[in-house]
């Protein structure tokens, strides 16, 4: 591990000052290799596969290893994707003359080596490390070891399109080990490495928050709330309220708690729990809530705590805004909150209280995506309040440092 990132360190120096052009020609390099190699990926993917079965390894977490034609496309086709986005590095912003001549402001630069620990899905491996390479860092990628033939395979096409872009492999590093200890160490290589992304499920997340000595940029879950305000447009309200939980139920960004305002409640909840059950969604309530929906499974406390990633959507009746805020405030994970309201002075007052990475009025939570955003690609949305908030693209995955540019001024 520590030559690991000894040789990170190298590459990132040669990165740093390598031309956008070289790095959009790496990328595109890329994504034809594993178009070209599809085959010998998905061999691998195979080997993976039944080693997962054969482990018992559950049904979701298959369906996120399994590498399909579209998922490799797919994978080739946000790589170029991120070449046809603007390079942040080098760009300088906030030039300001000082009354000593001198002119201040400050240019984008890389992190330097990243480090990124993932679970199951073999494609963060290319969408990672394109997004690393795009920002001028060198990574070192460590994912789940029921992945490691497939990424693997992939790591060979990275490896094929730097070369073919003249720059340095070690740009790009896959722990070639399954032992758990390297995960420990590289959180540990505070020498070496300058960030770690930490992908995966609440207990990796939870780990590395608690044993890392490099700095983390995560986010720990996605428990998003919608609220629907008395003053809410009925219709607007339901819809925003059902594509925010069946647009997908596994992402971060799905509503997992609605919280309805007593003054509209029974005029949202029937029809809206109507819609919800012809998507197969179990909606588990409060007492108010089930007098309004017969169906509803009762809602214990550890309902309003869950991020579910399934079709389950927990529903509370709250008095007003002030009741919702409470509930998000105490409950709530800090990614991504959502008002349907009417009134412009309580949507104010939802944005600036409501502490989370996003805040919402009339939208769904499920738009929480870097794409939609006009990030472009992420690699990731952060709850964390320092450095890098909300969905983190290319720009998370750099820093600023101050310029100044003189004529000979001195201090006296």
């Amino acid at each position: 591990m520590l030559d690991l990132g000894a040789r990170a360190r190298a590459a990132a120096a040669v990165l740093a000052r390598a031309p956008t052009e070289a790095k959009n020609a790496a990328l595109f390099a890329v994504a034809d290799a594993i178009v070209d190699q599809s085959r010998a990926i998905q061999a691998a993917n195979r080997q993976d596969l039944d080693r997962g079965r054969s482990g018992g390894l559950a049904a979701p977490l298959l369906d996120r290893l399994e590498l399909t034609d579209a998922r490799i496309r797919s994978m080739a086709e946000g790589l170029r994707q991120i070449a046809a986005l603007p390079d942040p590095v080098g760009e300088i912003g906030e030039m300001r003359m000082r009354p000593s001549g001198l002119q201040v402001g400050r240019m984008r630069v890389p992190l330097g080596v990243i480090g990124i620990i993932y679970e199951s899905r073999p494609n963060v491996t290319a969408d990672a490390a394109g997004l690393c390479l795009k920002s001028g860092n060198a990574t070192i990628l460590r994912g789940g070891s029921e992945a490691l033939a497939s990424n693997l395979a992939i790591a060979g096409c990275i490896h094929e399109g730097l070369a073919a872009a003249g720059l340095p492999r070690d740009a790009v590093q896959v722990v070639e080990t399954s032992d758990r200890a390297a995960v420990g160490i590289l959180i540990a290589m505070d020498s070496h490495v300058d960030v770690i992304v930490p992908r995966g499920g609440k207990g990796l997340i939870e780990r590395i928050g608690r044993e890392a000595q490099v700095p983390i940029i995560k986010h720990l879950d996605g428990n998003c709330h919608v609220f629907i305000d008395d003053r809410a447009d009925l219709d607007m309200a339901l819809t925003v309220a059902v594509n925010a939980k069946t647009y997908r139920y596994g992402i971060c960004g799905a509503m997992e708690t609605l919280l309805v305002a007593r003054g509209i409640a029974s005029r949202v909840l029937p029809a809206l729990a109507e819609r919800l059950a012809d998507a197969g969604v179990e909606i588990r309530g409060c007492e108010e809530t089930r007098a309004l929906v017969a169906d509803a499974v009762p809602a214990t406390e550890a309902d309003w705590e869950t991020e579910y990633l399934a079709a389950i959507l927990a529903v509370r009746v709250v008095g007003g805004i002030d009741e919702a805020m409470a509930h998000i405030g105490r409950y709530g994970s800090g990614h991504t909150d959502a008002i349907v309201t009417d009134d412009l002075a309580r949507a104010r007052r939802f944005m600036a209280e409501v502490d989370s990475s996003s805040v919402m009025v009339n939208a769904p939570t499920c738009f929480a995506d870097g794409f939609e955003y006009g990030l472009g690609a992420e690699i990731g949305i952060s709850t964390d309040k320092l450095h890098a908030r909300g969905p983190v693209g290319l720009e998370g995955l750099t820093t600023r440092k101050f310029i100044v540019l003189g004529n000979g001024q001195v201090r006296g």
